[in-house]
């Protein structure tokens, strides 16, 4: 494309506009406008940007950026309309160079020398010759204005092509054009450009990041040699990464008054992180290393997915840092530790940001494959998971696992490319850098507190060992590992350069690596500013020690008084003034008011309502998030109100008169493992809130099964981490087809033990009320499984008295409800869930008064107790039935029915009435579906000709 521009007609532009120094937003404003419609603008300014058309490989952003500069350089000029120089600027030159400068502003990255091994020379762009903008050799000493480049308003060409080579070419590969934000780039523009990416550190600072390299390096040698052929997934090759870590940590409490950071990774690195950065004494880690683990609390992990908390000290504010517990499904952590993150600022009022910080650490391979990573960057910015900006860190092997190859591992350039999705800066960093690694890592930081945006440090580096000490890589990378194995590590190359700079001396070295060698041999806390439990002074960290007593599920007193009822729902049901809601919601408002004033059975919605209410007045806050839990799935909840004139919403909820209790409920995005992650490491940081995730079909949590497995079920058993998460699944067999009708119970009781999470069927309104309730104010925190209701929203048999509410409790079996004399029935059956109402009816129907009908509506802890009791009501009962919806390999049968025959006593049969064994859950054809139903209905009541329950 022509990008000529002629002299004649930048006079003209120059003399018909109306330019001044205030006027520079205004003419980029117009550009905009010219991209997207030319005929916006006047005939001569749109001449003036045709001429001035995108780079060849229509790099448009690149010519927009600089017609920005340019506009900048006229608005110098008009200040300064004769500016000394040494040979005169041609105004066609003036515009390419321009475009020079952002040429390298957006690809001097991929020219960057950030890689220690030098697997591959930096390439040569065309995009960054002088030919390619039709300047040349004799142009090298002609002074130009430099635009927005910092550091100087004008330099010779040759000057100019340092400084950029310096900024974007040097150890440092700086990824940020690809941003929209034009204040964030010209901030990461000035904070590169004014340093050339090369800081000059003090001697005392380079001693520092010295002597923390000593300590990286010297902790996987001893333990190397301590510990030979154990896994411990070592950070050579990466030490660099705890420069990064401590540099965060302190420069956040020295600059930024950060009071806590939360930091998640996988296994690489990890014991390093724990000793040299946690605090965690060597003696600890060596116990682990050789199985004499004291005070083990339940089955515990290995030691590279241990967590651990500690308080450091900095040159300001102190610091909480945490690093979480992780399974080895790497990153899954990241979501897990946002929802901390959003906890911990949610409970310390911090709105912006400025307190609390998530530091993300990944792996090459991971960053780039796991879709998690993506899910997760999509919460970065949203209202109801936004942690104000993540510090990611990717420990960058270029390798991935051992015998992957970067053409097998991802399609991208990049391994974080996938961070441009959110606008993130990207820098990528050589590991082999220490001070380049340190700056990267100051921006970093300030980018975050100042933008409360993500951002990326890439650091590339390699791996010394294989995926782990017992891997062989050179089976597989043999060319890559021959260069490693002959390589210098990080500590020795940067001990060099400091002896050659006449900082440091060998002897220096030595001293430094033995004093800490000898630390470890003592096996004490080998970090200086960790801070000692009973000197540490965190008033805002939560209270967990009263959840820790043993389990008791006896009876909780979850009533509610009938004038604390009426009173919330009275605050509940005021809307303001004019406001309009949708006839249907109308009507189902008006219905919940009669629900009080006339007492009126109340429904799920009504029920489900006041139980956030009254928990809301008992002082704890509710956190609801899942997709379309604002309304409810199926219409029924309305917990956010929408004016139909207007468009405003409105939660009443959010309206009551408390004091510092919070309800929030969250439409989230179309995700379920990023977002029951982040619930989940929400609900393991505040016992105090009410943390629920809901989804759309109980079968959708089939995408966040890692989360339930790894986290939810075990993670008190692995690691002590107590949760009271609310997990609401829709269930219910209704015709809807093979994906909408099972919320897959059998995964759940599968996963149950040693009393780890809960399991309920709650059937009726008031059974939600009190479990809700329940939930908060037993005095231990237990993952609740809750398979709710579909059609039972809106069922009339599954209505409750107001009285329910106002004088019961959750009850984990529900009797039979009718008068049937007990020496008259015969046969039992047990069942859970909406099937009961079936049975019920029918039997009804048939009038069948020998037939009992018992509803577990607790599966797991089972009532076997309760559940023996009801059974010595019926003296005479010989024969003993489990009923349900779901197919034989499915549902609760096989999970509970050791229970059930251990209520029932031996020499008795426990008889199975479901539907038959099937691949899917449910068949998708009503008819079918329809048959199915009658059939399991007949053979639970007798009434097959195949049943026989004498």
């Amino acid at each position: 494309m022509d990008l000529s521009i002629k002299n004649s007609n930048l006079k003209d532009i120059w003399k018909s506009s109306t330019l001044t120094d205030g006027n520079a937003a205004y003419l980029e404003q117009l550009y905009e406008d010219y991209l997207q419609n030319p005929s916006t603008v006047s005939d001569e300014w749109r001449g003036f940007f045709d001429q001035l058309g995108p780079l060849p490989g229509d790099h448009i952003e690149q010519s927009h950026e600089a017609v920005q500069q340019f506009f900048c350089q006229l608005t110098k000029n008009k200040q300064n309309p004769n500016p000394v120089q040494s040979t005169p600027i041609n105004d066609e030159k003036q515009v390419r160079v321009l475009q020079l400068i952002n040429a390298y502003r957006f690809i001097g990255h991929l020219r960057a020398r950030t890689d220690p091994l030098e697997q591959k020379k930096p390439k040569d762009l065309v995009e960054l010759t002088l030919a390619h903008y039709q300047l040349g050799n004799q142009d090298l000493n002609t002074i130009f204005n430099t635009g927005s480049l910092h550091g100087t308003d004008t330099a010779r060409l040759a000057d100019i092509i340092n400084i950029l080579e310096r900024t974007y070419c040097g150890y440092l590969g700086a990824e940020y054009m690809h941003i929209l934000n034009i204040e964030e780039k010209r901030w990461l523009q000035q904070k590169l450009e004014t340093l050339c990416s090369s800081p000059d550190y003090s001697d005392e600072i380079k001693k520092s990041l010295l002597k923390q390299l000593i300590a990286a390096e010297n902790l996987e040698q001893y333990l190397h040699t301590r510990y030979i052929g154990q896994k411990r997934f070592s950070l050579e090759g990466a030490e660099s990464l705890i420069l990064i870590l401590k540099e965060l940590i302190h420069r956040g409490g020295e600059h930024h008054s950060i009071k806590e950071v939360a930091i998640g990774m996988a296994h690489r690195g990890r014991l390093n992180v724990l000793v040299n950065i946690m605090g965690k004494t060597p003696a600890e880690l060596f116990m682990e290393f050789e199985g004499t683990v004291e005070n083990r609390v339940g089955t515990g992990d290995v030691k590279y997915h241990m967590g651990f908390s500690a308080d450091l000290a900095t040159k300001g504010n102190p610091v909480h840092a945490s690093l979480a517990f992780n399974p080895s499904h790497l990153e899954i952590v990241a979501p897990v530790v946002e929802g901390s993150v959003r906890a911990r600022q949610d409970r310390c009022h911090d709105k912006t940001g400025s307190e609390v910080i998530p530091i993300i650490i990944h792996g090459d391979a991971a960053f780039a494959a796991q879709g998690v990573v993506m899910e997760t960057f999509s919460m970065s910015q949203s209202r109801g998971y936004s942690t104000k900006g993540t510090v990611h860190i990717v420990i960058n092997n270029q390798i991935g696992f051992t015998s992957s190859t970067q053409e097998d591992a991802r399609s991208t350039h990049y391994c974080t490319d996938v961070a441009k999705m959110v606008n993130a800066p990207i820098f990528h960093v050589n590991g082999d850098s220490p001070e380049t690694v340190l700056m990267a890592t100051q921006i970093a930081l300030d980018y975050r507190m100042q933008f409360s945006k993500d951002i990326v440090i890439d650091l590339v580096c390699y791996r010394r060992h294989g995926h782990s000490e017992a891997d062989e890589p050179m089976a597989t990378q043999p060319m890559m590992y021959a260069s490693i194995r002959k390589m210098e590590t990080t500590l020795g190359r940067y001990t060099k350069l400091l002896i050659d700079q006449n900082i440091i001396t060998e002897e220096n070295v030595t001293v430094f690596a033995k004093e800490y060698r000898h630390k470890l041999d003592a096996g004490s806390t080998v970090v200086e500013e960790f801070i000692c439990k009973k000197e540490a002074d965190f008033p805002f960290l939560p209270d967990w020690e009263q959840y820790k007593k043993p389990y008791n599920f006896n009876r909780v007193n979850t009533a509610l008084d009938k004038k604390t009822l009426a009173s919330l729902h009275t605050q509940v049901s005021k809307l303001p003034d004019n406001f309009v809601v949708h006839r249907n919601v109308k009507r189902i408002l008006d219905a919940r008011k009669n629900m009080i004033t006339q007492h009126e059975r109340v429904d799920w919605g009504f029920a489900e309502t006041m139980a956030y209410a009254s928990l809301l007045n008992d002082g704890y806050s509710i956190r609801l998030s899942g997709q379309d839990s604002g309304r409810g799935t199926f219409f029924h909840r309305h917990a956010v109100l929408h004016d139909q004139n207007t468009g405003e919403s409105y939660v009443p909820l959010r309206n009551l008169e408390v004091n510092d209790a919070n309800f929030l409920v969250i439409n989230s995005l179309l995700s379920e493992e990023a977002v029951l992650a982040f619930e989940y490491g929400y609900a393991t940081t505040d016992p105090q809130t009410l943390t629920i995730w809901e989804a759309q079909f109980g079968d959708f949590a089939n995408n966040a099964q890692v989360v339930i497995d790894q986290f939810i079920s075990a993670g008190e058993q692995k690691w002590d981490r107590l949760c009271g998460l609310v997990m609401l699944l829709p269930h219910g067999f209704e015709g809807q087809g093979p994906e909408h009708s099972s919320a897959r119970t059998e995964r759940y009781l599968q996963l149950c033990a040693q009393h780890n999470m809960q399991v309920c069927v709650p059937t009726n309104a008031a059974q939600i009320f009190h479990l809700l309730r329940r939930q908060m104010l037993m005095k231990c925190r237990l993952p609740l499984i809750v398979m709710s209701p579909k059609s039972l929203l809106r069922h009339p048999a599954a209505s409750s008295a107001l009285s329910d509410l106002t004088e019961g409790e959750f009850r984990t079996i529900i009797p039979e409800q009718d008068e049937l004399k007990d020496d008259d029935v015969k046969h039992i059956i047990f069942c859970s869930g909406k099937v009961y109402y079936d049975l019920y009816e029918r039997r009804n129907q048939e009038s069948l008064n020998d037939i009992a009908i018992i509803r577990i509506e607790q599966l797991y802890p089972f009532p076997e107790d309760l559940t023996r009791k009801q059974i010595k009501r019926y003296k005479n009962a010989t024969a003993f039935t489990w009923c349900q919806e779901e197919p034989l390999n499915q549902g609760a049968w096989y999970s509970s029915q050791h229970h059930i025959r251990e209520a029932i006593g031996k020499g008795k049969y426990l008889q199975y009435a479901g539907r038959p064994l099937l691949a899917a859950p449910a068949v998708g054809y009503m008819s079918i579906h329809n048959q199915q139903k009658q059939q399991l209905i007949e053979d639970a009541l007798g009434l097959s000709t195949h049943c026989d329950y004498s």
